[in-house]
C-alpha cells in the first residue's frame, strides 16, 4: 500500500520511528512538505531527507499560510520548490480553503498566491496537490483552465463535482476520515476505483478518536473502499497502489 499524503515531518521527534514503522507496512508514502505556521518547508526536507526513497516528497505552501499574504515567504519558498524541483514528485499541497478564510482579503491573498504557484507548476511540468474546501468548484477550474494534472486530496466536496473531476483525469484521495465525514464515504462509492487514492494526512483525520494517525492506517481506507464498492480488499490495494505510482511518477 502507498499512503499518498502525510505529514511525517509533523511528528517532530517520533519521526524516524514513525518512518520505519511505515516501511514495514507500507510500500511508500508520499509526504507533503508544506509550508504551514512553524513548519517551514527547509526544516522539514532536511528532516525527512534520510528517509528519501522509501519518502517520496512534494514542496507546497498551504492556504492557510497563503491567507496571510505574506509574499516574501512565498518567494523564498518558490526559490526552494525550483531548487529541488529535480527531487519533488509534485509540487504541493497548494489551493484554497474558504472555511478558514472568511474575509475577502484572506481569500483573495490565498486565490493570488494559489496562482501564482500553479504558473510555477505549469513551467516546471510538474503535478500539483491540491487543498480545496468549500471552494473545490474554483478550484477545479482553475487546474482546468492551467492543464496541469491534479489530486485533490482529502476530497470533501460535492458528489457530482468529484464525478466530474475524475472524468477530466485527476485523481482524488479518500482518507481515514471516511467513516466521520459522509462526503468522503460518498465519493469512495461513486467514484471509479482508476481515479482514486487512499492517504492519512497524518497525524491528522485518525479514523480512532483521541489518537494520532499514523500512515499505516491507510489500511482502514483501503478495507472501507473495497467494502462499499464489492471487491476483494487486494484488487483496492493493488489499484490504488497503481494510481499513487502513475500520478506521481514514482520509481520504487
Amino acid at each position: 500500500m502507498i499512503d499518498a499524503h502525510a505529514h511525517v515531518e509533523m511528528f517532530k521527534g517520533e519521526a524516524g520511528e514513525v518512518v520505519e514503522e511505515s516501511r514495514k507496512r507500507l510500500k511508500a508514502v508520499v509526504d507533503s512538505i508544506t509550508e504551514y505556521r512553524k513548519f517551514h518547508v527547509w526544516k522539514s526536507w532536511e528532516l525527512l531527507e534520510p528517509y528519501f526513497g522509501f519518502i517520496q516528497p512534494t514542496l507546497g505552501y498551504a492556504p492557510n499560510e497563503a491567507r496571510r499574504g505574506n509574499w516574501e515567504k512565498v518567494r523564498n519558498v518558490e526559490a526552494f520548490i525550483r531548487e529541488h524541483a529535480g527531487e519533488i514528485v509534485a509540487l504541493g499541497e497548494i489551493g484554497l480553503d474558504f472555511y478558514y478564510a472568511e474575509s475577502e482579503e484572506e481569500r483573495r491573498n490565498q486565490r493570488e498566491i494559489f496562482h501564482h504557484l500553479l504558473g510555477v507548476a505549469v513551467e516546471l511540468d510538474l503535478p500539483v496537490v491540491l487543498h480545496a474546501r468549500e471552494a473545490e468548484r474554483e478550484v477545479f477550474e482553475a487546474i482546468q483552465r492551467a492543464g496541469v494534472r491534479a489530486y485533490f486530496h482529502s476530497y470533501s466536496g460535492p458528489r457530482d463535482l468529484a464525478l466530474e473531476i475524475a472524468e477530466n483525469g485527476h485523481m482524488i484521495g479518500i482518507n481515514t476520515g471516511i467513516d466521520f465525514i459522509p462526503a468522503v464515504k460518498e465519493a469512495a462509492e461513486a467514484l471509479p476505483l482508476e481515479s482514486i487514492v487512499v492517504e492519512t494526512d497524518s497525524p491528522y483525520m485518525s479514523p480512532y478518536r483521541g489518537e494520532k494517525n499514523y500512515p499505516w492506517n491507510v489500511e482502514y481506507v483501503v478495507k472501507r473502499v473495497a467494502e462499499l464498492k464489492g471487491l476483494e480488499l487486494e484488487e483496492v490495494e493493488r489499484a490504488t497502489e497503481r494510481n499513487a505510482i502513475k500520478f506521481f511518477g514514482l520509481k520504487l
